[in-house]
């Protein structure tokens, strides 16, 4: 019964983050609406981890799998992109490099807080 009610709180997310993205008169992602809602319900308590660790966890440990269809529609167009994949590659290349040194500066500043805060209690 506890997994029925975490997919239900993740259907409900996602719902209401789609409810948002409509209303809104510019257009943003519905998927980070969500992220947001989820983190919002999280830090203010009205969601505890509890309520979706087991489902964040399964998804997060078959992630790979969710990427299969992009990655099937990517080769249905190869030949669309063999014509411009060098800058493609270089694009990949570069928002990845600036994504690893994002992640690495982000996990250093945290890191820095945590010690921080661990000093002074």
């Amino acid at each position: 019964m506890r997994i029925i009610k975490q997919i239900g709180i993740f259907f409900t997310v996602c719902w209401l983050s789609q409810v948002v993205a409509a209303v809104l008169p510019l257009d943003f992602p519905s998927s980070v609406i969500g992220m947001i809602f989820l983190f919002v319900c999280l830090i203010t308590g009205a969601l505890r981890i509890e309520h979706v660790q087991e489902k964040a966890d399964f998804l997060m440990e078959n992630m790979a799998f969710f990427f299969v269809p992009a990655g099937v529609s990517v080769m249905n167009y190869f030949d669309v992109l063999k014509s411009s994949i060098v800058p493609f590659l270089v694009v990949c290349i570069v928002s990845t490099v600036i994504t690893f040194a994002a992640t690495a500066y982000s996990v250093t500043f945290v890191m820095k807080l945590m010690n921080r805060r661990k000093s002074n209690a």
